[in-house]
């Protein structure tokens, strides 16, 4: 049984989630079912990854009801805006052939652009007419969340950001904990050689008779993080939902966290553009 985390707003989100990015075509969509028979509930894909539509399929071929699935998507730069915003969602919605979307997620704040506060304003009204259940942000900083709940006065229920071993944002999951933010990590296995053959990763991975990619999402999960990680192999999604049947102690979540080195793709919030 995964269990729980509790968003602001009342709902539930998986411990733990699959990441679709280039899981495309075919492969991508037998990757999908598979993922769903392996237990995974919260799948997060982004119109920007151009698999929406494997995403849906998925979830129509998985015989799961589609009620017990929760699909996140998220914006991309060039439907900023108010309108455009309505417009990015309503294309997501179509591609995945489903008539709400579970967590909806502003991809990147694109400051330079200046228009993130009216797609925030947007989702609120999706949120309110029942079309998104959840809405959040990725990849925002403090002061970009600063701006949206003092204009709104909504506080997103989740900020997907780049979080693992090398680049743990303790700053970051500290504002969150204080707005009541739930935190979710994109690439929380980071460059996985680099991570998973560390030797501090694999001896924590040893004293509890699991595998180094088991240790470094249970650390995730330690911290109060969502992990999204991806796999395409049956072996490798059932072993990543493995996370929990043990715990690490608070020295060897320091340790994991010691790795920390910085970004590992030059994804500055301030300055990274996606449209």
């Amino acid at each position: 049984m995964i269990p729980t985390r509790t968003l602001n707003d009342g709902r539930e989100l998986p411990a733990i989630g699959f990441g679709t990015y280039k899981l495309n075509g075919d492969e991508g969509v037998d990757a999908m079912v598979g993922a769903i028979g392996a237990g995974y509930r919260l799948l997060d894909t982004a119109l920007n990854y151009e698999n929406e539509a494997e995403l849906g399929e998925a979830v129509r071929r998985s015989g799961i009801p589609r009620e017990d699935i929760l699909i996140t998507s998220k914006l991309p730069g060039r439907f900023h805006g108010f309108e455009e915003t309505r417009a990015g969602f309503h294309e997501s919605l179509r591609n995945l052939g489903v008539d709400y979307l579970d967590l909806f997620l502003i991809h990147w704040p694109l400051p330079r652009i200046g228009k993130y506060v009216e797609s925030w304003r947007a989702m609120i009204g999706l949120r309110d007419e029942g079309l998104i259940r959840s809405i959040g942000v990725s990849n925002f900083t403090r002061e970009h969340l600063d701006v949206i709940i003092g204009e709104t006065g909504v506080v997103p229920t989740v900020n997907q950001i780049e979080l693992h071993p090398h680049f743990p944002q303790g700053e970051m999951r500290a504002f969150h904990a204080e707005k009541g933010i739930q935190t979710e990590s994109w690439t929380p296995l980071a460059r996985q050689r680099s991570v998973l053959t560390d030797p501090i990763v694999t001896a924590v991975a040893g004293a509890h008779g699991v595998t180094p990619a088991q240790a470094v999402l249970r650390w995730h999960v330690e911290l109060g993080s969502i992990p999204l990680p991806k796999a395409s192999t049956g072996a490798r999604q059932h072993e990543n939902l493995g996370v929990f049947g043990f715990e690490l102690t608070d020295a060897e979540v320091e340790s994991i966290s010691s790795l920390e080195s910085g970004r590992l793709w030059g994804g500055d919030p301030e300055t990274n553009e996606e449209f």
